[in-house]
């Protein structure tokens, strides 16, 4: 069982449009609407690749209520915390070419009695769960060291902690000693303070961080693949992706797939990247099924090419 929290869903309206033209009138060729934020997007994965998961979320008003409709549509089961405010609503638009254009609203503002009840529901879910994945912005009234809190709670309880978080939220958690951090290479540069030219000045920032608090660290490095830093080793890995139809649920397949596969080794960064790929090959915002995973054609690798000039764009 994998247990998800998202301190800041959304409900996300996806448009599919030819081309993107500033103060145009656009005529949409398809759209969707899905339950958005990095935990559920998580709990969608798992769920899309046959497994088990509970998604921990605040919510709030109509859109909330549609978040849960959907999730249990998709086979994820929700537990609630009911908030006074109106859960966010986002908006994507969809290029052929793969390029996503988002707008993504700030959400509410939970109270002091809304973020306690959020805590102590993942506390009283965690004996049953073999992780916990949690990530994504935290809304307004949430302090940056909510996740290290969640941490320091999930912890007694026997769960192990997935953390998808950037900037004060990241830092913060990492003296609560999360199992596995899921930085890309940007937030990966600015957890450390110094630009990543090479896949060595990668590694060396991932293995800071694990100094700094953190059990593995599960790097994405764009078009350089993932790269993942841990007690079992250090290893990087790639997967052909032909064509590009919307990368916006890689990162979350991803995680899913690496925790699915036990969340450590080479043979959980090989199903992380199996994951990513088949994502990648999707539809914007679409999940894959076992159907789509190609686990024999990722490359992983101990023999790190460390001179390797990494693609930051």
């Amino acid at each position: 069982m994998i247990l998800t929290v998202t301190p800041n869903p959304s409900l996300d309206r996806t448009y599919e449009v030819p081309s993107l033209g500033c103060g145009e009138v656009l005529r949409a060729s398809g759209e969707r609407v899905d339950p958005g934020g990095k935990g559920v997007n998580i709990s969608r994965a798992i769920a899309a690749a046959g497994g088990r998961t509970t998604a921990i979320l605040p919510l709030g008003g109509a859109p909330g209520a549609l978040i849960a409709e959907l999730l249990g549509a998709r086979g994820v089961d929700v537990t609630a915390v009911s908030i006074a405010g109106q859960t966010r609503s986002n908006i994507a638009v969809a290029e052929p070419d793969g390029t996503l254009t988002k707008i993504n609203a700030p959400g509410p503002e939970l109270t002091p009695e809304e973020s306690a009840l959020l805590l102590e529901t993942v506390r009283a879910c965690s004996g049953g769960a073999d992780w916990i994945a949690c990530g994504g912005s935290l809304p307004r009234g949430l302090r940056p060291d909510w996740y290290a809190e969640l941490v320091a709670r999930a912890h007694p309880a026997g769960a192990r902690v997935a953390l998808d978080a950037s900037g004060p939220a990241l830092l913060a958690a990492l003296p609560a000693r999360p199992d596995v951090i899921k930085p890309n290479l940007s937030e990966l540069a600015a957890a450390t303070g110094r630009p990543l030219v090479t896949l060595a000045d990668a590694v060396k920032a991932a293995e800071e961080l694990r100094s700094r608090g953190a059990g593995a660290v599960l790097a994405s490095l764009g078009a350089d693949g993932r790269l993942l830093v841990s007690a079992e080793g250090t290893f990087q890995g790639t997967a052909p992706v032909t064509a590009v139809r919307g990368d916006a649920g890689a990162d979350a397949a991803a995680l899913a797939g690496f925790l699915l596969a036990g969340g450590s080794g080479p043979a959980a960064l090989t199903s992380a990247l199996a994951h990513a790929a088949a994502a990648a090959r999707l539809p914007a915002a679409a999940m894959p099924t076992p159907a789509d995973l190609h686990p024999d054609e990722v490359r992983v690798t101990e023999d790190l090419p460390l001179d390797l000039l990494l693609t930051t764009t």
